[in-house]
């Protein structure tokens, strides 16, 4: 049973139609994918408020033990297990078994607000984005500022978009947010390859660089509403700075016809 809510639920009145009709005509179907691992008490509110604007609730768990799974369905959701190789990994096996061909990708600790997926899809509903990424730097954030454990993650975060911007000619503001969405048939030819969370950075500089349409939505990230994260800077530096250098200077996107 959740504990504490997110600030953001209940929220306020907020727009919750979500248009699904592409300037020509054609109706897009959104697959709604959550990571999940032990989230039974931050799980609920998030699916709840993701179900209005999803085709399809899907959660990927890691093998949770504390009921995370059968607090999903119970919510509606399609639940699938991962293979327990990390959040890049659940993600990808998301990207493959969603039936939408819009995704969005909505983190299970209610760091996300789900009121803010209507304003990720419709760039591309429009027909005028691949692949719109949540930004923090536009929209705000609880968790980058008042320590400094959170202080060292902001400064490669903003290292990283800036050397994307500087090399690509482009102009991000967040290339690290879990909170995206993406067409299913673009993020499957990015043929991704990160295990745990450097594939949000993958997305965008393997998106970027292969040429699809990126756009950015202001989107707030909020403290997670029960429980720690497990994620340590000092644990997976090397991983980030590893994936950085290789997708943005020596990985060569595929041929496009």
């Amino acid at each position: 049973m959740t504990k504490n809510l997110p600030a953001w639920y209940p929220s306020l009145p907020r727009v919750r139609e979500l248009n699904r009709v592409g300037p020509d005509g054609a109706t897009h179907r959104i697959t709604v994918v959550v990571p999940t691992r032990n989230e039974v008490n931050n799980l609920r509110p998030v699916l709840e408020l993701a179900a209005p604007f999803a085709d399809e609730l899907l959660v990927v768990d890691g093998h949770s033990t504390d009921g995370t799974r059968e607090l999903a369905e119970q919510c509606g959701a399609r639940v699938i297990l991962d293979e327990g190789k990390g959040k890049g990994a659940a993600l990808r096996l998301g990207m493959r078994e969603a039936s939408g061909d819009i995704l969005v990708f909505v983190d299970a600790d209610g760091s996300h607000d789900p009121a803010d997926i209507p304003a990720l899809v419709a760039p591309i509903v429009a027909g005028e984005a691949d692949h719109v990424s949540g930004s923090r730097m536009l929209g705000g954030s609880d968790e980058l500022h008042a320590t400094f454990h959170q202080f060292v993650r902001l400064f490669g975060s903003q290292i990283i978009t800036l050397s994307v911007n500087y090399t690509q000619n482009i102009r991000l503001t967040d290339c690290q947010n879990g909170l995206r969405a993406i067409r299913r048939d673009v993020a499957l030819a990015l043929d991704l390859q990160e295990d745990i969370t450097t594939i949000e950075q993958e997305m965008v500089i393997k998106s970027v660089r292969s040429g699809y349409r990126l756009a950015e939505a202001p989107t707030h990230e909020y403290v997670r509403a029960n429980g720690e994260s497990n994620f340590r800077v000092k644990d997976v530096w090397f991983r980030y700075v590893r994936s950085w250098l290789y997708y943005l200077l020596f990985w060569k996107p595929p041929h496009r016809p």
